[in-house]
C-alpha cells in the first residue's frame, strides 16, 4: 500500500504535467502548420505577382515594340517621299545636318517630322490652355505658337552650327601647330593627321571626330585632296577650304609641305590673335548699351532725387 502510494500518490501532478505537455505539443505543432501554410501561401502569391509582373512587362514590351514599328514605318514612309529628293532646299539641309554633326540618313526626315510634331502639338497646346477662347487674340496666340514650333528646330540647329563652328575655329590653329611638329619630326602627311586627331581628342571632340573621318576616308582609298576637302566641307570654316587647297598646291608643284605647313600655321595664328584684339576692342561699344539702361538711369535717381525731394518739400524757399 506503501508503493502505491508512493508511485500513485501524486496523481493529480502527474496528470497536471501531462496536460501541460499535450497542450505545449498541440499549440507548437499548430505554430508549425500555420508557419507552413503561411509560407505555401507566400510563395503561391509571390508567382502569382511574378507572373502578373512578367504578363505586365511582356505587355508593355508588346506595346513598346508596336510603337518603335509605327514610328519605323512613318519615318520610312517621309524617307520615300522627302528622304531622297534631290531639290535644292534639300541639299541645304543636309548640309547644315552636316555642319552641326548629324551624319544619319534619315536625319532630314526626322527633322521634318520633329518639326510638324512641334508646330501641331504646340497650336493644339494653345488652342487648350490659351486664354479668350474666339477672339483675335486668341487665334494669334495659337498662330505664333503654331510658327514658333515649326521654325523652333531650325534655331536649335543653327545654334548648334555656330557652337560647333566656333569650337572648330578656336581649335584649327592648334591643329596647324600639331602638323607643323608632325612634318618636322618626319612623319608623312596620313600619320600626322592620325596623331593630331588623337592629340585634340579633349580638347575638340567634334574638330577630332571630324579629323578622324577623314582619316577613314584616306584609308577607304580617297586621295588626300579629297578626303581634306570634305574634311572642310564639314567643318565650314575658310580656312580649312584654305588648307585643303595648300596641300593640292604643294603636292602639284612639288613643294615643300613642312614649309607651306609653317607659314600657314602662323597666319593661323596671327588671325586668331587678331580676332581676339577684335573682340576685346568691340566690347566697350557692346558695353555701352547696358550701362545705358542699367547705369545710367540709377546714377540719375540718385544724383537728382534728393534735389527732386527739396524742391517738392520747399526746402530751397
Amino acid at each position: 500500500m506503501d508503493f502505491n502510494f508512493t508511485l500513485f500518490g501524486d496523481y493529480e501532478s502527474t496528470m497536471l504535467t501531462l496536460m501541460v505537455f499535450l497542450a505545449t505539443a498541440i499549440l507548437t505543432f499548430a505554430v508549425m502548420a500555420m508557419v507552413r501554410v503561411h509560407g505555401s501561401v507566400r510563395r503561391r502569391t509571390a508567382g502569382i505577382s511574378d507572373k502578373l509582373t512578367a504578363d505586365s512587362a511582356s505587355f508593355q514590351q508588346s506595346q513598346r515594340n508596336t510603337g518603335l514599328k509605327a514610328a519605323e514605318r512613318i519615318i520610312a514612309y517621309a524617307q520615300k517621299h522627302y528622304g531622297e529628293s534631290d531639290s535644292k532646299d534639300m541639299k541645304v539641309l543636309r548640309k547644315r545636318l552636316v555642319l552641326a554633326g548629324i551624319y544619319d540618313s534619315r536625319a532630314v526626315v526626322i527633322f521634318f517630322l520633329t518639326r510638324t510634331v512641334l508646330a501641331v502639338g504646340l497650336a493644339i497646346a494653345a488652342m487648350m490652355f490659351a486664354p479668350g477662347q474666339g477672339n483675335s487674340i486668341y487665334w494669334m496666340i495659337v498662330g505664333a505658337a503654331g510658327i514658333f514650333g515649326y521654325v523652333a528646330p531650325s534655331i536649335c540647329l543653327d545654334r548648334r552650327i555656330a557652337g560647333r563652328r566656333d569650337e572648330h575655329r578656336s581649335g584649327f590653329p592648334d591643329f596647324m601647330d600639331l602638323l607643323v611638329v608632325c612634318a618636322d619630326a618626319g612623319l608623312s602627311m596620313e600619320a600626322a593627321l592620325d596623331r593630331v586627331g588623337r592629340e585634340l581628342a579633349d580638347s575638340y571632340p567634334s574638330l577630332c571626330a571630324n579629323i578622324h573621318m577623314a582619316n577613314l576616308e584616306i584609308r577607304a582609298g580617297r586621295t588626300m585632296t579629297e578626303a581634306l576637302e570634305h574634311l572642310a566641307e564639314r567643318l565650314g570654316l575658310e580656312e580649312a577650304r584654305s588648307f585643303a587647297t595648300l596641300i593640292q598646291q604643294s603636292d602639284e608643284l612639288g613643294s615643300s609641305i613642312t614649309e607651306a605647313l609653317r607659314v600657314y600655321s602662323d597666319d593661323m595664328r596671327h588671325k586668331r590673335l587678331s580676332r581676339a584684339e577684335e573682340k576685346a576692342y568691340s566690347l566697350p561699344a557692346k558695353l555701352s548699351l547696358p550701362m545705358m539702361v542699367c547705369i545710367f538711369p540709377v546714377l540719375f535717381v540718385v544724383i537728382l532725387l534728393p534735389v527732386a525731394v527739396r524742391l517738392a518739400t520747399g526746402g530751397f524757399q
